[in-house]
């Protein structure tokens, strides 16, 4: 049965957080806030008038760098500039980045956006602040006495740490995964841990660096605020809770490196940074046209999303569609670790002083990318928003299923070995039904989740709140609406994670220029679509789609070497076996030629 058409929602509502709100009709579009079936505190500006202090907000994520800077009393946002980013993929599964691509791209969007502001005769002083959010278990090692990389940034999708992995798992007893148990993390090539083993065994300059006390590790963010922050004349190492609760080697209940999990990796702790909390001053920026501006904000990007969306009350979820997608559900002061397949991550620490809230995770390793793919691999499209177009031609997948499992599957499943498949293709099937099976895909990887985080939670979510570049593609946000059978509430401005950088920048004791209080918030337009599909229908598609995972796995039976040099022969009775052959082959050859 084809899907109802993608029609643009007929309402955008202005939403409040009630206190106590009653479900809406089913499958009715309803225009009331108070209608939601869970409380909310939807991303919201202080009443104050427009004017008054600024507050920066440096966005460095997988495919670009932006920065924005925002009017700490309404949030409206008065400048940005944008800088695509490429990525060196020099192996099959090896993605990295240049680190000092990464910082140039970062103060040119700087420098950019104060041009633009003063061509506003907007007064660049006004800059109180900055925050920073950051594409997170990206890996960096660099000395600190040149600020040199020592090697280039190992990004989160990459998976050439397998057989690292498979090794150290075989290590951690049955009965006691003390590493799950203190990081919240499963043992997996996502994270920064394996990253930073494989640079220390295979990178010899890293290598020298830390023998002679060189060497510096950090995430991006770490890179970033050291580098910002005077580099080689006094930077600051450091990162926040946010941050360091991605790289597996933290402790989420301590909030402290672990000693215990740094010797599991043979990690050195003095090359270590500092860990802060997500909201307090860091240190000032040395040079530029924001020189002596405070750097008071630090979150990885889904916490500062999480922020943005104002999910500051337990339950409360939202999830981003960027080049993955990230659902995160807020479970207040307490660590809830999954059953289902889900990460217990660490949400954000909002001051020195204030408690820690902490997250329920569902990652997906391959959202926006998928465009990214028909457009950049298949030729398919020659932009991202094309997509869009062509899904809303044909309406249907037409029993066309995508799984982009191009680094694995990820939550719920972490399972490695799978890959990429296209299948239910008949004759009929055209590019567009295969962009649509795209836009598909993400919504159905989503539905994983969100079905893993109700089961784990307990109560199921009666709406879901979105954010990212994605969601301005409205076949996309219908298409998750039907699959979810629930509410989907799209954020006015797709950029929370700029604005949950901003805020705990601005709120940092010292800048104190952006209030939080719950008092302080008014109302701001949100775009609400509602499914318009049988719930049947939605299960008939979403079990094939289950299906069509399924035969996604086991695709990988061996991992390549890790070694950064490549072996053409790694074995010599092959490369004989090879070359006897080749010669035995020619004699006959030639031996025919003499008696035909």
């Amino acid at each position: 049965m084809a899907p109802a058409p993608y029609d643009e929602p007929d309402a955008v509502d202005v939403l409040r957080a009630p206190p106590r709100p009653t479900p809406p009709s089913p499958g009715k579009r309803e225009t009331a806030p108070e209608q939601l079936s869970r409380p909310t505190s939807f991303m919201a500006a202080p009443k104050t008038a427009a004017g008054g202090p600024l507050v920066g907000a440096l966005v460095q994520g997988t495919d670009y760098s932006n920065f924005m800077v925002f009017n700490s009393k309404t949030s409206e946002v008065l400048s940005h500039h944008r800088v695509e980013l490429t990525q060196e993929v020099p192996k099959e599964g090896w993605i990295e980045q240049d680190p000092k691509q990464i910082l140039q791209s970062v103060n040119e969007c700087i420098e950019k956006t104060c041009e633009k502001l003063q061509e506003l005769n907007i007064d660049i002083s006004n800059i109180k602040a900055i925050g920073v959010s950051n594409q997170r278990e990206t890996t960096v090692v660099w000395d600190k006495l040149t600020g040199e990389p020592l090697y280039n940034a190992v990004m989160w999708l990459d998976v050439r740490t397998q057989s690292t992995v498979e090794t150290l798992s075989k290590k951690i007893p049955g009965n006691n995964n003390f590493v799950k148990s203190k990081t919240g993390l499963p043992l997996s090539t996502y994270f920064s841990a394996v990253k930073l083993r494989w640079i220390l065994d295979n990178v010899r300059k890293a290598q020298k660096a830390v023998e002679e006390g060189r060497a510096l590790f950090g995430t991006v963010d770490s890179w970033l605020i050291w580098s910002l922050t005077g580099g080689v004349d006094g930077g600051i190492h450091c990162t926040d809770v946010t941050n360091a609760s991605r790289t597996m080697l933290f402790n989420i209940h301590s909030l402290e490196w672990d000693k215990e999990l740094c010797d599991f990796f043979e990690i050195p702790m003095d090359i270590l940074p500092n860990i802060w909390s997500s909201s307090e001053i860091y240190g000032r920026v040395k040079t530029g046209t924001l020189e002596g501006v405070p750097i008071s904000g630090c979150l990885g990007d889904q916490s500062a999303a999480l922020v943005g969306q104002m999910c500051f009350q337990e339950g409360q979820a939202k999830n981003t569609y960027g080049t993955g997608c990230f659902l995160l559900c807020n479970t207040g002061h307490k660590c809830v670790f999954s059953e289902c397949g889900l990460l217990t991550t660490v949400a954000y620490k909002l001051g020195k002083n204030k408690p820690v809230f902490y997250a329920l995770e569902g990652s997906v390793a391959i959202g926006g990318a998928v465009i990214h793919w028909l457009r950049d691999n298949l030729g398919i499209i020659k932009t991202s928003e094309e997509s869009e177009k062509l899904a809303k031609e044909v309406g249907t997948s037409y029993g066309c299923y995508f799984i982009p499992a191009f680094s694995g599957l990820y939550a719920p499943y972490w399972e490695p070995t799978a890959r990429g498949i296209i299948c239910g293709l008949t004759q009929f099937t055209n590019k567009s039904h295969i962009a649509f099976a795209a836009l598909e895909a993400i919504c159905f990887q989503t539905r994983e989740i969100l079905d893993a985080m109700n089961r784990d939670c307990g109560i199921p979510l009666s709406h879901l709140q979105v954010d990212g570049e994605m969601t301005n593609n409205k076949v996309l946000m219908q298409l998750q609406a039907d699959i979810l059978h629930i509410p989907v509430i799209k954020a006015s401005m797709p950029e929370t994670m700029a604005l949950g950088a901003a805020m705990a920048a601005g709120a940092a004791e010292g800048v104190n220029v952006w209030s939080l209080k719950p008092e302080d918030l008014s109302t701001i337009m949100m775009e609400r679509f509602e499914p318009q599909i049988k719930a049947t229908e939605s299960e008939i598609r979403y079990s094939t789609w289950k299906k069509a995972v399924m035969k996604s796995m086991g695709w990988v039976t061996g991992q390549p070497s890790e070694s950064s040099e490549a072996n053409n022969f790694s074995s010599l009775p092959l490369g004989f076996f090879i070359v006897t052959s080749m010669i035995m082959l020619i004699g006959a050859r030639y031996i025919s030629s003499i008696f035909s």
